[in-house]
């Protein structure tokens, strides 16, 4: 039958399992909106109050469901204003496909109006990108997106579509197309005889896991492969909730702002095994004297995170998933009886603690426990960037992926609302709190007309303590307290802000508030916005220094 380029569009979204998109219209995907109005029924549209809300959105539908997520934008500065959600997305190996248009053909490269090189400004932030000059090409084009996007290491793809293109017919027909037509691969039968036998030899082994996990859906052969070695596991920020943690051999994060107890552990060790993870800056710390007393054995789908940030012993490539079910059917029981009850003293030892600067002053770790009560550690927890995040990641406790989502790499104030609204709307079952601070709240508060606009139901939880925290924290400990910038200053009214956008909003400012507020915000099936008012004292801790040791993290201030 022949469609139009715009309805081509829509049959190959449908094609590919898509039943939302997020977008922002524009002249240039006027032809595109048109066909989304002849496809509502099928295809449900939100739209964000920014283009950057709208892949934010894309990105948190895509994390927290492991499907590809979708936005549209139009040409010029809609196109530009996705730039930093696809960098996000790429920093984390997100599937995502942002459809772009862009002025007509014989426009191209004119400094037409709004016409912007959006594929030359992407290159270096997406896996792949697209012009599509011929409508012939568009289908199978928006084909190859999707498969590039969710398949080996994932990751964003852009496609840019011409506004004539959308207009023009062409003979369109369904094809079902096979995600896996790019082959994983698998170690050799040496390696993997290597490792196990590596395993078997080390007596205080130590399982380190990363978004890997997550994104290959490794959780259960992770489970099993920690207790058939008997070691304990440490997570990335990436990957909460790849490992329950509330299991007792979970010891916490391990780098910057890491436990002590991975700390102990990393330094202790006699092996370590490294599973989907790309070991960031932030996790070594200093490269120099990251684990140099112990072999390690990288998992990694990505023959680009060999030997990048440390040099490994072992490279086993391939999915997380296939590669730990091999390894587990090889794999005796293990038992390290000792080391593991040294992992539990240290544990025992070094809990997480946030003191009361003042009597019955608030705690952001008394609210997030208190929310991970509530919730019974079941919600979809987004954060903002900051010291907000670490909290959150420190103090909730993820029982299963997917529940935490943040921007790792790229650091990306300003994510966390519209990832909840993506996340929200894939997961009407769930409760999704958006955890932030009150610098990146402001970034993109405007989002908060689109949660009013459609009723989801997101909650925003504001750590107000008037700075920009983590900056500032830095600021405290490394430039004697020249607070350059970073004391906001601001005379925003939070909940006047909130009532302005539609959005019920609470406030916290002292102890007793805590859980009354929480419960009466999670009870609600709507928006809300709680301000939550803490001292700008609270510190992020433990805290590796610039340059230190990861092994040496320092526990007070």
């Amino acid at each position: 039958m022949k469609l139009t380029g715009a309805q081509i569009i829509m049959e190959c979204l449908i094609e590919q399992g898509v039943d939302t998109v997020f977008g922002y219209p524009g002249g240039a995907v006027l032809n595109i909106y048109d066909a989304l109005f002849e496809y509502k029924n099928r295809i449900k549209h939100i739209r964000t109050a920014h283009e950057q809300g709208a892949a934010h959105a894309a990105d948190g539908y895509a994390r927290s469901t492991g499907k590809t997520g979708v936005c549209i934008a139009t040409s010029g500065p809609g196109a530009t204003n996705l730039v930093t959600g696809i960098a996000t997305a790429y920093m984390d190996s997100v599937p995502m496909v942002a459809i772009t248009g862009n002025v007509s053909c014989d426009l191209l490269g004119l400094d037409s109006f709004q016409e912007v090189d959006i594929t030359g400004i992407t290159m270096p932030v997406t896996k792949h990108n697209f012009l599509v000059r011929n409508i012939e090409d568009l289908a199978d084009t928006l084909r190859k997106a999707f498969i590039i996007a969710s398949s080996g290491r994932k990751g964003p793809v852009l496609v840019d579509i011409p506004k004539d293109v959308t207009a023009q017919k062409f003979e369109y027909e369904i094809k079902n197309v096979d995600f896996h037509i790019y082959k994983t691969p698998f170690p050799k039968a040496e390696r993997l005889e290597k490792a196990v036998k590596m395993l078997r030899d080390s007596e205080k082994p130590f399982i380190y896991t990363g978004g890997g996990v997550i994104a290959a859906e490794a959780s259960e052969e992770l489970k099993e492969f920690a207790e058939l070695l008997d070691a304990p596991v440490s997570s990335s920020l990436m990957c909460q909730g790849g490992y329950d943690q509330k299991e007792a051999r979970y010891m916490g994060m391990l780098g910057m702002h890491g436990t002590k107890t991975a700390a102990l552990a990393i330094k202790n060790c006699d092996l370590l095994i490294a599973v989907g993870t790309r070991f960031s800056d932030r996790v070594l710390c200093n490269a120099n004297l990251f684990a140099q007393h112990c072999p390690i054995i990288q998992i990694d789908i990505d023959t680009a995170e060999f030997n990048k940030n440390i040099d490994v012993d072992l490279k086993l490539k391939g999915n997380a998933k296939e590669i730990l079910t091999h390894i587990n059917e090889l794999l005796p029981q293990r038992q390290h009886k000792q080391w593991m009850e040294q992992i539990f003293e240290w544990k025992d030892f070094y809990p997480l603690e946030q003191d009361c600067l003042s009597e019955d002053e608030v705690t952001p770790k008394e609210v997030i426990e208190t929310l991970d009560r509530l919730t019974k550690s079941n919600a979809v927890i987004v954060t903002e960037v900051g010291q907000h995040q670490m909290w959150a990641a420190q103090f909730y406790n993820y029982r299963s992926p997917r529940h935490f989502i943040t921007s790792g790499g790229l650091g990306t104030m300003g994510f966390g609302l519209g990832a909840a609204i993506g996340a929200q709307t894939a997961n009407l079952d769930k409760k999704v709190i958006n955890i932030a601070g009150d610098g990146s709240f402001h970034m993109n508060c405007n989002e908060l007309s689109t949660a009013a606009n459609y009723n989801i139901p997101v909650v925003e939880l504001i750590f107000n303590n008037s700075v920009l925290g983590m900056v500032h924290q830095w600021q405290k400990l490394f430039y004697q307290n020249r607070f350059s910038e970073t004391n906001l200053d601001k005379t925003t009214n939070f909940e006047m802000l909130a009532n302005a956008f539609g959005v019920k909003a609470f406030t916290i400012t002292k102890r007793e508030d805590i859980e009354p507020v929480l419960k009466e915000a999670l009870e609600l099936n709507e928006p809300v916005v709680i301000n939550c008012l803490i001292n700008p004292d609270y510190n992020v801790l433990p805290m590796v220094p610039a340059g230190g040791s990861v092994e040496a993290p320092i526990l007070e201030i």
